[in-house]
């Protein structure tokens, strides 16, 4: 079944209103007909509302509310993947794999071993596309909400933003003790947000590591085996995923 996100103006007591984009998608690509039954979100109630379209024009979808359900598709932790930024198309990837794991935002980093540097031209180009990518995802999964693809902060900046999350993890290819990062990750109890931390192909500079360590990002190892910047990630938020909906 199809699945839409709308604004908490587009939803009423008894039928919603579908514009923009998504009434050329219904009607045109889609090609869906009167009867036919679709879900949507609002984004901010944490609710599905499982619909049946009445009448579809022009500018508008107009679908009348069957019934409402709570979403049950968001993570009972709200988790940040805070990405460096990694060679080629590699962070369409990392975003959409980050969203169907539970990803509720994504920060784009600049680090200093990050090849990838981005002027403000191209980096709103790259933002749009990244969160068109999020929203197409989100839909994919039947996500809640739309997680946003913030503006790419330096390392500093991301530091100083994360100081918002109560738990701070950053895989760290020189930490060592399986036993530590069991530890970290069965300490996060559900509803703590959790900031993760992931360096681009070269790995974080050491003073960045101590930048993260004095703001109480905890270092934690991910195994003996070096991985892709495109793998790190997906590996701690599959975890994370488990461990915070285990019993849920």
């Amino acid at each position: 079944m199809h699945h839409f996100f709308l604004t908490p103006e587009q939803i009423g007591g008894k039928s919603v209103h579908i514009t923009g984009g998504d009434v050329n998608h219904i009607r045109n690509v889609l090609r869906m007909r009167p009867g036919e039954q679709i879900t949507v979100s609002g984004g901010e109630d944490g609710k599905e509302y499982r619909c049946e379209i009445e009448k579809i024009e022009e500018d508008c979808v107009t679908a009348k509310i069957m019934w409402v359900e709570e979403s049950g598709a968001e993570l009972p932790s709200r988790v940040c993947l805070f990405q460096g930024l990694p060679k080629g198309d590699k962070m369409e990837l990392i975003i959409q794999k980050a969203v169907e794991l539970g990803a509720a935002e994504i920060v784009p980093m600049a680090t200093k071993r990050a090849v990838v540097r981005l002027d403000a031209k191209k980096e709103e180009t790259k933002r749009k596309r990244w969160n068109a990518i999020s929203e197409s995802a989100a839909k994919q999964s039947k996500r809640g909400i739309v997680p946003e693809v913030t503006r790419v902060m330096n390392f500093a900046e991301a530091v100083e933003y994360a100081k918002q999350f109560d738990k701070k993890l950053i895989p760290y290819e020189l930490a060592e003790d399986m036993e530590r990062t069991r530890e970290l990750i069965a300490g996060i109890e559900p509803g703590e947000s959790v900031a993760v931390f992931i360096g681009p192909e070269g790995g974080f500079d050491e003073q960045e590591i101590e930048l993260a360590r004095a703001a109480g990002i905890q270092p934690l190892t991910l195994g003996r085996r070096i991985l892709r910047t495109e793998t790190a990630g997906m590996t701690v938020l599959s975890v994370l995923m488990f461990h915070l909906e285990v019993g849920k």
